[in-house]
């Protein structure tokens, strides 16, 4: 709005002082007929540029200069505030998302404080010195080793640096994760087939034992297992195969 202001040579009837203006313009009705010509339009610039909620603050202005210094006071104590909010987010700001993500909040609560206070705008080193502080603590050992450099990256330059560690941290993650996933199913492979051999073996070796060495623990002969048992008991014929028992009436003869 001051630009434009400047441009249609309207600024000075905003900012100059009209008492002194009228006092210097007194003795030429010309010059004043002029100046309030060029302060109405002055001030129809300013009433259309506002929103209609505003107006009532404007209402009893009676010149353009009191229209502007109206609303400087009631945005620049909106601005305080909203620099005081974006102030306590630069300070709070962490790293949650990408390294991209992070220095992109950053810079943008960054712009906005320097478009709210001109007067000390926030510089790079500063941008710089937040990130640091915000970011994921895994970055610590790369952010130290480039502040020993002789020559200090710029903004940009640092953030790819960081943007390629995290890249690179990434792949190393996945490669590892990998890694593990198949340590994991050869084990689980080796685990089945010691498990299958130490069976065989078993069963090898128990076919492998000499029948004059076995002991049948039903009736205690020799030659045979409990589960192969087929001696008459107290008249019974007990018929075992594999481990399952069925007892049949055996015929007298």
């Amino acid at each position: 709005m001051e630009s434009y202001l400047v441009g249609e040579d309207l600024w000075d009837n905003v900012v100059d002082d009209d008492d002194v203006a009228h006092k210097d313009v007194a003795k030429n009705a010309e010059t004043s007929k002029k100046r309030k010509r060029l302060n109405t339009k002055a001030e129809f610039v300013l009433k259309r540029s506002i929103s209609h909620n505003l107006f009532e603050h404007i209402i009893g202005c009676g010149s353009a200069r009191e229209i502007w210094e109206t609303l400087y006071r009631l945005f620049n104590k909106k601005n305080e505030a909203r620099l005081q909010i974006l102030e306590n987010e630069l300070a709070a700001a962490k790293q949650i998302g990408s390294v991209s993500d992070f220095f992109l909040k950053v810079k943008n609560i960054c712009s906005k404080v320097s478009l709210l206070n001109p007067n000390e705008k926030i510089s790079e080193a500063r941008t710089k010195r937040h990130i640091v502080r915000g970011l994921r603590p895994e970055y610590t050992p790369f952010i130290t080793s480039i502040q020993g450099w002789s020559q200090q990256p710029s903004l940009e330059e640092f953030e790819n640096l960081l943007s390629s560690q995290e890249s690179l941290a990434a792949q190393i993650t996945r490669t590892s994760i990998k890694e593990e996933s198949n340590s994991a199913l050869l084990v689980k492979k080796s685990s089945w087939k010691n498990g299958k051999s130490k069976k065989e073996e078993t069963c090898q070796d128990s076919s492998n034992i000499p029948k004059k060495s076995l002991k049948c623990f039903r009736c205690g002969k020799t030659r045979h297992f409990k589960r192969d048992c087929r001696v008459n008991l107290n008249g019974n014929f007990v018929s075992s195969n594999l481990g399952e028992k069925s007892n049949q009436r055996v015929e007298e003869d």
